[in-house]
């Protein structure tokens, strides 16, 4: 806290930063970490003066001197929680700050306020200089943005954002890429013919289009789409063989790391591109199993050729995924069929 406490009296003596640090210090320890950001810009606007221009004067300086991503995504808060009725304002602050601290989630609220109005602002920067703004024009309005409040608009409509990823399609920032191929998946979730069509209609001439339409088909590829596969250049099924399946040690406990190996042996007279996956279906409670797909590898497999893949993961719980004693079926897919199943028993404690 003293960190942002020390850019705004830098920034001006109007801040009052012993007000700031009290407030931001009262309760802090008790939250979450987006609780925490909007405690933070409850916190600013103790210390800022009361007119939002001059607060905003105050606070757009205060975003060079911070050091960590954190402390200025609270600062954007700062412009979701009190800007909203300075719309133009705010915006152009937004578009400030998220080079210092991502407003991703600050843009939110104007989205839902006025989704029209936002979306109009977010195509123009789009064609900013900045790879910081233009990756905002397609984070921010994610439908399915991670952390974030759901945008009533875009969750009717998950295309709204069209434009704009039409804009970025062969952004020459990997940044930015990694976004619009992000914002793509979000859509492939719930309406996958309508990305389909729209990838079949971009030219992967462009080598940074490609790695999108790659990225952006993940999900529907995991899935075994023949669509998205023929997108990237890969059939349905393959005339392969899959030998020496193995899953070792076959038991396990948490914590522990299994280790899979496959063989991939062409039968084919000719090369085929193979994208390689493996789906483990995760023991639930009730004798119930829930299956994950998990990338492995994508590579051009010769005629008569053997390719041995080896790889390893670890057993351990997340917040997303917590593991139950039990059989755990893996298997193995190539071009979206399923060619060889094997398991592991996960022991209880």
């Amino acid at each position: 806290m003293t960190t942002i406490a020390d850019a705004g009296a830098a920034s001006s003596p109007r801040f009052d930063r012993s007000a700031f640090l009290r407030a931001a210090s009262d309760g802090l320890e008790a939250l979450s970490i987006m609780e925490r950001v909007r405690h933070i810009a409850d916190a600013l606007h103790v210390a800022l003066p009361a007119g939002y221009p001059a607060a905003l004067d105050i606070l757009q300086p205060m975003a060079s001197q911070l050091t960590h991503g954190f402390q200025a995504v609270a600062v954007t808060e700062y412009v979701a929680r009190f800007g909203l009725d300075d719309f133009d304002r705010s915006m152009d602050a937004l578009a400030t700050l998220t080079r210092f601290g991502t407003a991703e989630f600050a843009v939110r609220p104007f989205l839902a306020h006025a989704p029209d109005r936002a979306l109009a602002k977010m195509s123009e920067w789009a064609g900013s200089d900045d790879e910081h703004v233009r990756r905002l024009a397609s984070e921010g309005c994610r439908p399915r943005l991670p952390w974030a409040a759901r945008v009533p608009a875009l969750k009717a409509d998950l295309t709204l954002a069209a434009p704009i990823l039409e804009a970025l399609k062969a952004d020459p920032s990997l940044y930015v890429r990694k976004s619009v191929a992000n914002h793509l998946n979000d859509i492939a979730k719930d309406r996958p013919d309508w990305l389909l069509g729209r990838l079949a209609q971009w030219s992967q001439d462009d080598s940074r289009t490609a790695w999108i339409v790659r990225h952006a088909l993940r999900t529907l590829i995991k899935q075994g789409d023949p669509r998205a596969l023929a997108l990237i250049g890969v059939a349905h099924g393959a005339d392969v063989a899959v030998r020496g399946f193995a899953i070792e040690p076959p038991t396990v406990c948490l914590g522990e790391r299994i280790a899979i190996a496959a063989d991939i042996a062409s039968g084919s007279t000719g090369d085929q591109r193979l994208v390689v996956d493996y789906r483990i279906h995760y023991a639930r409670a009730g004798g119930k199993t829930a299956a994950k797909v998990f990338k492995w590898k994508t590579f051009d497999l010769a005629a008569g050729e053997t390719v041995a893949l080896r790889i390893s993961q670890t057993i351990r719980d997340f917040s997303t995924r917590r593991h139950h004693p039990g059989r755990h079926d893996v298997e193995i897919i190539v071009n979206g069929i399923t060619m060889a199943t094997g398991g592991f028993e996960l022991l209880a404690d």
